[in-house]
């Protein structure tokens, strides 16, 4: 039994030796240095298509560091059948809530007004909103977005959330499906995409959308780059139908030098930093998806292929 570790070289050091941590004897190799394909039981991928992972015929399970897996189940030589799990990190996920949170508060004090005014040397003295008046709406329901709406909802925001199927979480107001998406969008002040990257996510922060908002909402985009049309958010913004846009994620990572988003007066960019997950609160639940994969057990968050996370 033997575990391949297919990413980075830094990436791939701060997983196995988290891994070691819980146990010394677990056996690992490193991409493209796998020995007999045939020794090969379990793989770990992080962020980057791994390469063929058809030629291992005894591979009995794929785990994924990241929460995402889009580009895992695009890659080339997926072979059918092999179980995958993605990562559900509760590191990962009180990171993105106080990312999320922040970029909320900053939005409802009048962060970027203040910073500007500080910039241009003028005292403003101008009187925020508070929490209650804004409606905050949150696409995508999972464990991600019920966290957040939890830690919103505790500040007083009001909160909708929207889902391709109907979810029920406390504190706020559920939409579920297309048909019930304009309805969640009317009358939102933020808007926060936290949706995995599918065949119906892929370009679904575009025009069509923003155009169910009100002037001034603004978007908040954690989710994954290709679920944003650039060019309609550019269009968006200069038209005022959106007054701001913070961006975590990118088609193209990192962000060529040339994009235009850089400059743009009303974004807000990250890079990639929103989440991160940690090797040292991940590990647990990688050993024990390795250990149910020795055993022939269903994974820990084992992804569902056909949904596409």
């Amino acid at each position: 039994m033997t575990i391949l570790y297919a990413a980075e070289p830094e990436e791939a050091t701060q997983w196995t030796d988290s891994l070691a941590a819980l146990d010394a004897q677990l056996p690992v190799r490193f991409w493209p240095d796998w020995g007999d394909p045939a020794d090969i039981d379990f793989v770990i991928v992080g962020g980057r298509s791994p390469g063929d992972l058809s030629i291992f015929p005894k591979l009995k399970a794929i785990q994924s560091t990241w929460a995402g897996v889009n580009h895992l189940l695009r890659s080339e030589g997926l072979p059918a059948g092999v179980p995958i799990a993605r990562m559900v990190d509760r590191g990962l996920t009180g990171s993105m809530t106080e990312f999320v949170v922040y970029q909320v508060l900053d939005e409802i004090r009048q962060g970027p007004e203040l910073r500007a005014a500080q910039k241009a040397g003028i005292w403003l003295e101008q009187i925020a909103r508070q929490a209650r008046d804004v409606t905050v709406g949150i696409l995508g329901l999972g464990t991600l977005g019920s966290d957040i709406a939890a830690k919103l909802g505790s500040l007083g925001c009001n909160l909708r959330g929207w889902s391709r199927s109907p979810k029920d979480v406390p504190g706020l107001t559920s939409f579920a499906g297309a048909e019930a998406l304009p309805a969640f969008l009317g009358g939102l002040d933020i808007l926060i995409c936290l949706l995995p990257l599918t065949g119906d996510t892929e370009n679904i922060l575009d025009a069509k959308l923003f155009a169910h908002l009100p002037d001034g909402a603004v978007l908040i985009n954690v989710g994954r780059g290709a679920q944003l049309n650039e060019a309609d958010l550019i269009q968006a913004l200069d038209s005022g139908r959106l007054s701001r846009a913070v961006l975590d994620v990118f088609r193209e990572e990192p962000l060529p030098p040339d994009h235009p988003f850089w400059r743009h007066p009303g974004i807000t960019l990250t890079p990639h930093v929103a989440a991160i997950t940690r090797a040292g609160t991940g590990a647990g639940d990688i050993l024990e998806n390795y250990r149910r994969a020795m055993a022939g057990e269903p994974l820990l968050n084992k992804v569902d292929v056909m949904k596409g996370y």
